[in-house]
């Protein structure tokens, strides 16, 4: 991503109403940095033009082929909302966007909703399941997804993704991404700076790596001060490593 899409996104996420779905094809742009952010927002015009019906069987019919499998779990492009549009394949949580950003457009409400491990979707008063072919499920109406939530769940899976690759200079780069774009948002877990400066110390970015960990040491010095020795230990020894 270049500097100016990461800045549009730290706008975005902090901006009193998030466009959730510009936001998750600037974490494409990481990717594909020519990517054409504008296209595929139309792509969602688009789709919403075919919602025949305001109602759960109009957005069914409309998005008819978009589903899920687990082989969807392993595949990057399953987190990336452009290719899931592309594809019409993805992880529930993109699934649940498509959704939700197609029924906003056709003028119906919808929301995602949170499950542990799984995302569904709630249209007016029907709960569905994207990642399911967009079935009607019988749910209780699970929390509802805020933006930052979501965007950050987003990006924790492509995180979860590289762990399971194994690390590789390859996944430390998506890695490293995923967790820079996650301390953008205004909420996020303060050890994601720790992950930033140990991940650039991986890529030899010595002295960026440094500055990260000394961050983190400064943030959690009073609540947690073993971390913080432990964060600085990392930083003196990536600085030795300049020489």
């Amino acid at each position: 991503m270049s500097e100016a899409s990461r800045e549009r996104f730290a706008e975005l996420v902090r901006s009193p109403e998030v466009d959730v779905a510009e936001a998750c094809l600037l974490i494409g742009c990481e990717v594909e940095p020519d990517l054409s952010v504008n296209d595929w927002l139309v792509e969602l015009d688009v789709l919403a033009a075919t919602v025949t019906s305001k109602d759960v069987g109009g957005l069914q019919r409309a998005l008819d082929g978009f589903s899920g499998s687990t082989e969807d779990y392993d595949d990057l492009r399953s987190s990336l909302l452009h290719e899931v549009l592309r594809r019409r394949r993805g992880l529930p949580i993109l699934l649940s966007v498509v959704w939700c950003e197609v029924a906003s457009r056709a003028g119906l409400e919808a929301v995602s909703l949170g499950l542990p491990g799984h995302v569904l979707t709630l249209v007016g008063d029907t709960v569905v399941d994207p990642f399911g072919g967009g079935t009607i499920v019988h749910a209780q109406h699970e929390p509802v997804l805020d933006p930052g939530t979501l965007l950050l769940r987003v990006l924790t899976n492509i995180r979860a993704l590289t762990a399971r690759q194994g690390m590789s200079m390859e996944t430390t780069r998506t890695r490293l991404w995923a967790t820079e774009l996650s301390l953008l948002l205004p909420r996020h877990p303060v050890d994601l700076r720790r992950e930033q400066g140990e991940l650039l110390l991986r890529l030899g970015s010595f002295t960026q790596g440094a500055e990260a960990l000394e961050a983190y040491a400064e943030i959690v010095e009073d609540a947690a001060p073993e971390e913080a020795d432990l964060a600085r230990r990392q930083a003196r020894m990536g600085r030795a490593r300049l020489n």
